[in-house]
């Protein structure tokens, strides 16, 4: 009984990708410093590669399905996000203030730009809370290393995936289904998300692509009796 609380709680989460998921965020977290290395960045006292990118790692390959994960969110998410951070460090002189209003405004301006990304809230964060360094940057920390670091990473997970069989960036690809299945459309997805009080973190598309298999392996499963 107690083992269950270690049950992966993704679902299709399968130990190979799991596997697979681990290798490709060491092997690509790893060649993102390498890149950034040799760009001056040491030089003026920036981190070659910031925390955020780790958490960004965790989604791409744990995850690669997920809209959080795809590489509009990832860059997009985090280089908006530090920006809105710098912007909040500067105006907003009283510290605590300041760590809150950066994440607070990170998300909204994520969400208006559709560029949704946990990570991002690390990086304004960063932006509010880093190294003197980082605030001499100024909005430049938001280009070098963020935006950099993004770009290199969300390049290497492009090849990674294609070489490891899986889809990045995700795109839903539907099966063929038997002819008595019913089908749903994605209005009647659309009308159940609105029904429901929380956002799930999954794409419509494969909301429907998942729904329509399981319609298609229960005729599978009636027609065996």
């Amino acid at each position: 009984m107690p083992f269950r609380l270690f049950r992966p709680i993704l679902a299709g989460a399968r130990p190979l990708d799991r596997l697979v998921g681990c290798i490709g965020a060491a092997v690509c977290l790893a060649l993102t410093v390498f890149i950034c290395a040799q760009l001056p960045l040491a030089a003026s006292d920036l981190p070659l590669i910031v925390a955020p990118m780790g958490a960004s790692a965790v989604l791409i390959f744990a995850v690669p399905a997920s809209p959080l994960a795809q590489p509009w969110p990832v860059v997009g998410g985090n280089t908006l996000s530090a920006l809105v951070g710098v912007a909040v460090f500067q105006h907003v002189p009283d510290p605590m203030l300041a760590a809150g209003l950066s994440v607070g405004l990170a998300i909204g301006a994520m969400s208006l730009f559709r560029c949704l990304h946990p990570p991002g809230g690390a990086a304004a964060l960063t932006a509010v809370i880093g190294s003197q360094g980082i605030h001499a940057a100024g909005y430049a920390f938001a280009f070098a290393p963020v935006a950099l670091n993004s770009i290199a990473l969300v390049s290497l997970a492009m090849f990674f995936h294609r070489v490891s069989g899986h889809s990045y960036p995700h795109i839903a690809a539907p099966l063929p289904m038997p002819p008595e299945a019913v089908g749903l459309h994605l209005e009647d997805i659309d009308n159940a998300l609105a029904e429901l009080p929380d956002s799930f973190d999954i794409s419509r598309e494969d909301l429907d692509v998942l729904l329509s298999r399981a319609e298609a392996h229960a005729i599978v499963r009636r027609r065996r009796r």
